[in-house]
């Protein structure tokens, strides 16, 4: 597996916001959000090339029950379903941050799912425009993925146009427990979370969701590591 980082860090976002947490960051990903606040893992990706069992002997020097498998996008990497299958039997707690674009036999406790909205288009850069909207809505997965796991759905809001398109999805997909929606700020800065955030909790109230802040960017902004 291509391996941008591991470390060790509270979970920020979402219903486990604060768990310690092992972050295995994978590099390479379907899709090119403009607004992507780890770069180096889509537009850019780099790492170091690890087995399953490098992986597993690395993060043995943490004492940590929860991990989290996040990139990039950990579903494209053909290793992901016995990476998982190895921390499953290693009594982990699991956790994998995925776009829901791509479908894997995979073990999680809990399968965080990012859909991109319009919002995330690059539009400056339009080949990678027109492949990233072909890609960012795939309901068969979505379906797979909620119906296989429990599951949390985090929206990343970045302006009030998005807040119709959100309805729309869920009306889409009635299946989706409401109370297992997260609608948080898009930014890369505490400044640009706290002055999107008043606006987006009056949005989670209309849509019965909850908001997640984010909170790693609060305390040491976007940094790598943490």
């Amino acid at each position: 597996m291509l391996i941008s980082e591991i470390f060790h860090s509270p979970q920020g976002e979402g219903k486990w916001i604060g768990v310690p947490s092992i972050f295995i960051r994978t590099s390479g990903c379907n899709l090119r959000c403009w607004f992507c606040d780890t770069p180096y893992t889509s537009w850019n990706p780099e790492g170091e090339k690890m087995s399953v069992d490098a992986i597993m002997e690395h993060i043995e020097q943490y004492d940590c029950e929860h991990v989290v498998v996040t990139g990039g996008e950990p579903m494209i990497s053909h290793e992901i379903e016995s990476l998982t299958l190895r921390l499953h039997t290693a009594g982990k707690v699991i956790t994998i941050e995925t776009a829901g674009t791509i479908l894997a036999d995979v073990h999680a406790d809990l399968m965080s799912i990012s859909p991109k909205l319009s919002n995330s288009i690059p539009v400056k850069d339009p080949d990678w425009a027109h492949r990233h909207d072909a890609r960012r809505d795939q309901p068969t997965v979505i379906h797979e993925l909620i119906k296989r796991h429990p599951y949390q759905i985090k929206f990343v809001v970045d302006r009030r146009e998005d807040v119709s398109e959100i309805e729309d999805y869920l009306i889409r997909y009635p299946e989706i427990n409401r109370e297992q929606v997260y609608l948080m700020p898009q930014g890369t800065t505490a400044e640009m979370l706290a002055e999107r955030m008043p606006w987006i909790e009056e949005v989670a109230k209309q849509l019965g969701c909850q908001v997640t802040r984010r909170m790693h960017i609060e305390l040491w902004g976007n940094v790598r590591g943490k």
